[in-house]
């Protein structure tokens, strides 16, 4: 055996031997995490009905004008490794003024750390606050940090192999151990009072090119995990055990075997096979039916043809799965045969909410197609469908009022006269994309931002096989009409107001208070949530990720991420 084999087996046994953890008292409770968001934030939406709605109400259209900086920490260093005897210099607390010493930096990984990049951290994703701590994270790092002051208590840093990077989306955390997915395709856990290893495992093969940045979804004895794929390898959702890391259960996107669901919409196995639909972005879960609601992917080739006519089942797709068993109960395609790379991994709001006279279980959904849906999320019935966007035209003309070309269960059929062609096609670019809506059960209505941009879009190559991926295409003669926020009502999918603010889409967040928060620019922003007006911001730099909001010593706070580190606003009374 050379000694590359010797490495691979030894690395395998490390992956495969992990130790068998058992429940620690404290920590997070899973069952904390099912219930409605109030006082801390404990996944990646703040609970798991995708919300991103705080019953906190101390913070009001009034009262936020009062608003003002409690702690920022605009210092923290990421991705530089381990400096002097295994601690490295963190920058913290009151301003970022430094903890006047080291913090304990635990170091992980598979690879050398010559591909980290060495710099400010830019988190990502849902930052966790449970029992006063944050636990946040970067491409290449895990902190826990003081929620009273911004004190790093401790660092994880790992050694990032190489691949395709994209921003994070969070931790996750069960009782007392913190989950991470790293982008060369390794979960981790850890003890989130030290942060020192537990065990780690392999997601998915890492030399067939996939990258892992969701957010593991803790939802009682499991954990769900996906990652992320841009070439033509089989996606999947896999939900592992959360004391060993073990798979429990495995549900790819598309047809494996001859016989699967959904192979009839493919011209091949082969190719139903390698057709994507991968599952980067956190779901929602409804305890009452166990079912975990998610959207899949693009399919592949994204752009060029080979995928036959069908619809390409389950990429571009609204799953409803069991979380027990990994079974898919209903689904809803929002781009049936994807031309375009419109995902629809986007996050589906649940609520029980009036519709048509009674109370419904609901799910809202809007995806980068920029449609906006509100299905039944218990059996998938269709119930609305709706056009957003002042330059949609992918699917029919521009007009808003235009009859929408929609199939018998409210699906969108693309107009293929707007595919990618080679002398060019003018059509809209993404409307939405993965940042997070918010909905307020206090004014019924669902807030997603929106860009209204136009380009034509060339077909690069015409070989009837396809591209793989999403290569093929080539894009130019860009035209943008703004970027807004819209507040939607659920009923009839009807836009109620639109405010446009100068750039980004980093999420939303809605309050009792009625406030909206979400950033304007370089702003972190704040509007009346019934109007749209405009009623407090604070130039902090760009958001790297949407607004929270918790408790702590009994105050309401709001945190925000920009451009290097952490910023938390409390009243000022």
């Amino acid at each position: 055996m050379n000694k590359r084999s010797i490495v691979f087996s030894f690395l395998c046994c490390s992956l495969l031997l992990a130790p068998v953890l058992h429940a620690q008292s404290g920590g997070l409770d899973p069952a904390d995490i099912l219930k409605p968001l109030s006082d801390q934030w404990t996944s990646y939406s703040g609970d798991m009905s995708g919300k991103r709605y705080s019953p906190l109400k101390q913070i009001t259209t009034a009262t936020v004008k009062n608003l003002s900086l409690k702690w920022a920490n605009s210092s923290i260093m990421t991705g530089c490794g381990p400096v002097g005897s295994g601690a490295a210099p963190v920058g913290g607390g009151r301003g970022g003024g430094g903890t006047g010493g080291t913090t304990p930096m635990i170091v992980g990984g598979l690879g050398s750390g010559e591909a980290n990049t060495c710099g400010p951290a830019r988190f990502g994703g849902g930052i966790l606050a449970v029992d006063n701590t944050l636990y946040a994270a970067t491409r290449d790092d895990i902190f826990a940090i003081d929620a009273h002051d911004g004190t790093v208590i401790w660092h994880y840093y790992w050694k990032f192999r190489g691949g395709t990077s994209t921003g994070t989306r969070g931790v996750g955390m069960w009782h007392n151990y913190i989950y991470f997915e790293f982008h060369d395709d390794i979960i981790v856990c850890l003890d989130a009072k030290t942060g020192k290893e537990v065990w780690e495992k392999e997601i998915a093969p890492f030399d067939q090119q996939y990258f892992s940045s969701n957010a593991p979804m803790v939802i009682g004895n499991h954990i769900l995990i996906g990652p992320g794929n841009d070439t033509d390898s089989p996606a999947f959702l896999k939900s592992i055990d959360p004391e060993t890391g073990e798979q429990q259960w495995i549900l790819y996107s598309t047809p494996q075997n001859a016989g699967d669901p959904g192979l009839e919409t493919w011209p091949s196995l082969d190719a139903a096979r390698h057709g994507a639909g991968t599952s980067w972005i956190p779901g929602s879960y409804d305890p009452d039916t166990h079912l975990y609601l998610y959207g899949t992917g693009n399919p592949t080739p994204s752009y060029t043809t080979g995928r036959g006519d069908g619809d390409n089942l389950y990429t571009s797709c609204l799953l409803a799965v069991n979380v027990d068993t990994g079974k898919i109960a209903w689904y809803f395609q929002t781009s049936p045969h994807d031309t375009h790379d419109w995902d629809s991994t986007q996050t589906p709001i649940l609520a029980d909410a009036p519709f048509g006279g009674r109370i419904r279980k609901l799910v809202m959904m809007a995806t980068r197609n920029g449609y906006f849906y509100v299905l039944d999320r218990v059996t998938g019935e269709h119930l609305v469908t709706s056009k957003l966007g002042l330059v949609n035209n992918y699917a029919s003309d521009i007009s808003p009022d235009s009859k929408l070309n929609l199939d018998k269960r409210g699906q969108v059929h693309r107009n293929v006269n707007k595919d990618a062609t080679i002398a060019g096609s003018l059509v809209n670019t993404d409307v939405l994309n993965h940042p997070p809506p918010t909905f307020s059960p206090d004014t019924g209505l669902f807030y997603v931002h929106e860009t209204n941009d136009l380009h034509i879009e060339y077909l690069l190559d015409p070989d009837p096989r396809g591209s793989m991926g999403l290569g093929g295409n080539g894009g130019g003669a860009g035209f943008n009409y703004g970027t807004f926020i819209d507040a939607i009502d659920y009923k009839t999918g009807k836009v109620v107001w639109r405010h446009q603010v100068s750039s980004g889409n980093v999420g939303l967040l809605s309050t009792a208070g009625g406030v909206l928060f979400t950033n304007d620019g370089p702003n972190l922003a704040a509007w009346d949530a019934k109007t749209g007006t405009p009623i407090w911001h604070a130039q902090i730099g760009n958001l790297s990720t949407f607004p929270e909001t918790f408790i702590v010593d009994g105050k309401q706070v709001v945190l925000a991420s920009a451009g290097s580190g952490l910023y938390m606003f409390q009243m000022n009374q």
